[in-house]
């Protein structure tokens, strides 16, 4: 197995990460987060799963990121979006695994967002020799595919002279993502939830000889929780997609890259199905919102005066050391922590950290 140093990995490095996880039969989780707060909490979970992992944002968690009280443009998300990479570069390597760090679902009117983030790279790769960043997602799967991958080439060709990587989407993720899709309608057709091969070998035609790649795939998949069956997730597509791009192209029995979005509430079976016809990454975040909040509410029923009153009207006792918000903002992050090694588990990775 091969050795890469705790912190921020990009390039090579990043590629090794990739292939590892594919060789081993396990996928690295990808963490939606929207403070330093969360960001934190993924990277402590991570430690004690002696995991590796990929840290991402949204558009919507680079705004929270940067300020709810900014507008609501593309260049408050960029700041953002740079404040957690920032952070994460300060202090990953003090947790002693390897993290990547990426961004969530981009469609075409958030372009500009994704563009001043490469922008951003270009300068501090230009500085320090590092980009910010491990790799964005385009996700342009409304768009004609000729559209999606021309406007993915143009991006890739900027990012890939500094090691970054480039996620696209084929075929559609059901449900909403931070204002990118719609709500899941269970009554609908659902054939555009299913990528078809030759689509795929299309990607593989137009990216890979740019740069590192990695394919959002749907097979089903749909964003948020819903009532079981009503989500009919076939992972087989990605293995009958790997193997039409190995023949038509004469590649290894595995020459895509692919990412499982919309997970949250899957069978353990499909999860497991999916890593093993090459899924090396997991997005979460339904279940990682819920698994934060979940803990204050706890805290704020155990503890009811103590957010209504500085003072106790009755004893006089004070309530600082319970409304500190170190209090129950911890106790938020563990939730985080505690949710996390379920997925660690579930996707193999548990002990598989890359560090050394």
């Amino acid at each position: 197995m091969a050795k890469l140093k705790p912190g921020f990995v990009w390039g090579d490095d990043y590629k090794t990460l990739v292939d590892e996880a594919k060789k081993g039969g396990y996928a690295i989780p990808a963490v939606n987060v929207t403070s330093t707060s969360t960001i934190n909490a993924v990277l402590e979970a991570a430690a004690k799963a002696g995991s590796d992992v990929i840290i991402q944002c949204s558009n919507g968690g680079a705004q929270f990121l940067a300020g709810a009280s900014l507008p609501g443009t593309d260049a408050s998300k960029v700041l953002g979006a740079i404040s957690m990479a920032k952070h994460i570069h300060n202090v990953a390597s003090a947790y002693g695994i390897c993290v990547a760090i990426h961004t969530d679902h981009c469609n075409k009117s958030l372009l500009g967002w994704v563009d001043g983030l490469v922008t951003a790279s270009e300068e501090h790769f230009k500085a320090t020799g590092t980009p910010l960043f491990s790799s964005h997602m385009l996700d342009l799967s409304e768009e004609p595919i000729a559209e999606n991958l021309e406007t993915s080439a143009k991006f890739l060709k900027r990012m890939a002279p500094m090691g970054m990587s480039l996620e696209i989407e084929l075929g559609m993720t059901g449900g909403e993502e931070d204002g990118i899709g719609s709500e899941f309608d269970e009554t609908a057709d659902h054939s555009h939830l299913y990528t078809k091969p030759e689509d795929v070998l299309k990607a593989y035609d137009k990216l890979n000889p740019i740069g590192h790649v990695a394919v959002a795939a749907s097979f089903g998949n749909v964003h948020g929780v819903y009532k079981p069956g009503n989500v009919v997730l076939n992972p087989e597509i990605l293995k009958d997609s790997q193997a039409f791009v190995s023949k038509e192209r004469g590649t290894d029995s595995q020459p895509m890259n692919f990412v499982f979005h919309g997970g949250s509430g899957s069978e353990q079976e499909k999860i497991e199905s999916a890593v093993s016809y090459g899924v090396f990454k997991m997005n979460i975040d339904t279940d990682t919102q819920f698994a934060y909040a979940e803990p204050i509410g706890v805290y704020v029923n155990a503890n009811p005066k103590a957010f209504l009153y500085q003072v106790d009207p009755e004893t006089d006792a004070p309530y600082k050391s319970k409304y500190d918000p170190r209090k129950w903002i911890r106790s938020a992050e563990q939730g985080i922590v505690d949710r996390l090694q379920q997925a660690f588990k579930d996707l193999n990775g548990v002990g598989r950290s890359l560090a050394k």
